[in-house]
């Protein structure tokens, strides 16, 4: 009898822990991702070099957790923390942070998404199925270095699609606290008292997105304040995005892109661009995908514009695990001085050729 009742209380604590695992689970998961380089005219005297590129390869390298416990009724609590790694090094990105790349909790539903915490913005939501390079080493985020690295800090955030209409907004009460850590360190901590627009941030987004083709538009404007980065150092500064994205699938292939308006307010004066980009992704074979993507920045008022051209080849050695070549070439015009590899340097108004291979493993 003694034996029964035993048996009986094993059955229900692993009935009762079988229903827990059910109801909350938390999944943790990766990305390595690094290669080698090869750039011209990395300086003015015309040298080139060879190197282990630190903020990404064909995508940044990260290490992440996400829960979900379901709370009944269709609603559910959300958690992400994620941490960026440089694999050059083995450092911390974003800053040295911890989880510089993600680090929210929420509420998920039939209403949508509501989060609070560091978390990626509208303006990186809006390019995710129109840009088939992404945050590539060549890519556009070498013509503007926000657009990979568009968080924001001490932000609210809601998400929501009905019948294939996105809606999405953020608003941040600090939108940057670290000044180190490369492009994505603007140093706009925020939260002051008595300067309601000090390193305040809004942006929004709309669109109808279905797998056949999509496009939406998203607005981004951020304000600047004492030590600031860019330029945006006072709470007048602005730094405002709309851009306009669009994607239609072509067989198996896909045709992306899109237009980044830009307007900055800094101390040293008014600077307006636009920057478009129109791509191509297409599985040559099952296990091998050719991106190709123009891009080009118009600065408007000055002699600055930029031309980027990229081609990727991605060959699958698992569903896990790809090796990468690419091939840019970014032409400067004037003043203008973009690398043609995120975080890299080129002389001014020199054009810059590059190749790149690379392995990435996810898990």
């Amino acid at each position: 009898m003694k034996s029964t009742i035993r048996c009986a209380i094993a059955l229900l604590g692993g009935m009762s822990a079988s229903v827990a695992m059910a109801q909350s689970s938390v999944t943790v998961y990766g990305l390595v991702d690094t290669g080698l380089v090869y750039t011209t005219n990395v300086n003015a005297a015309g040298s080139s070099a060879v190197k282990m590129p630190s903020l990404t390869g064909s995508f940044p390298s990260r290490l992440g957790f996400k829960g979900v416990e379901d709370l009944g009724g269709g609603l559910q609590a959300i958690f992400t923390l994620e941490a960026g790694l440089a694999v050059d090094t083995g450092a911390m990105g974003q800053g040295n942070r911890l989880f510089g790349r993600q680090a929210l909790v929420g509420l998920k539903g039939g209403f949508g998404t509501v989060s609070l915490g560091r978390q990626i913005n509208m303006t990186y939501i809006a390019t995710l199925k129109s840009d088939v390079l992404g945050p590539n080493l060549f890519s556009i985020g070498s013509i503007d270095s926000y657009l990979p690295n568009a968080r924001s800090d001490n932000s609210i955030s809601y998400l929501g699609n009905f019948n294939d209409f996105v809606v999405g907004a953020t608003y941040s009460t600090g939108r940057d606290a670290s000044a180190t850590g490369g492009p994505a360190a603007t140093g706009c901590p925020g939260e002051v008292a008595g300067n309601s627009k000090a390193c305040r941030q809004i942006t929004g987004l709309i669109g109808y997105e279905t797998k056949p083709f999509g496009l939406n538009a998203s607005y981004d404007i951020l304000y600047g304040n004492t030590g600031a980065a860019g330029g945006l150092t006072s709470s007048d500064n602005s730094d405002r995005r709309v851009t306009v994205n669009g994607y239609v699938m072509v067989g198996e292939g896909k045709i992306g892109g899109g237009v980044i308006d830009r307007t900055t307010r800094a101390v040293t004066g008014l600077t307006e661009s636009d920057l478009y980009y129109l791509g191509v992704s297409y599985p040559v074979t099952p296990l091998t995908t050719l991106d190709v993507q123009a891009s080009h920045l118009d600065v408007k008022h000055r002699d600055a514009d930029a031309t980027l051209l990229v081609a990727r080849l991605t060959y699958y050695l698992s569903k896990r695990t790809a090796i990468y070549g690419a091939l840019g070439r970014m032409q400067n015009s004037g003043t203008s001085a973009l690398a043609l590899d995120a975080g890299g340097t080129v002389g001014v108004g020199k054009s810059q050729n590059g190749v790149m291979t690379g392995l990435r493993h996810t898990f």
